[in-house]
């Protein structure tokens, strides 16, 4: 019985930690979403497309890239 508790307690703890990560992975989905169209509907040939999609994935690397340069950091 105590076995079953402590999983139990485990179970719940494990899920209030990952709350966080599934907010911050759904906005990151929606951005990647929107950068995908934009990138897409923006390209004038296939090739270009497709370095917009890799663009769209890499997108927050280069957004914080560029603040850290911009602020000289």
């Amino acid at each position: 019985m105590s076995d079953e508790s402590n999983l139990s307690d485990h179970h719940h703890h494990h899920k209030e930690k990952g709350q966080g990560g599934n907010i911050a992975g759904g906005i990151y989905g929606m951005a990647f979403i929107g950068a995908l169209i934009y990138f897409i509907s923006h390209a004038a040939t296939f090739w270009i497309g497709v370095f917009g999609f890799v663009k769209a994935l890499f997108w927050p690397a280069f957004l914080i890239y560029h603040l850290l340069e911009f602020l000289k950091m």
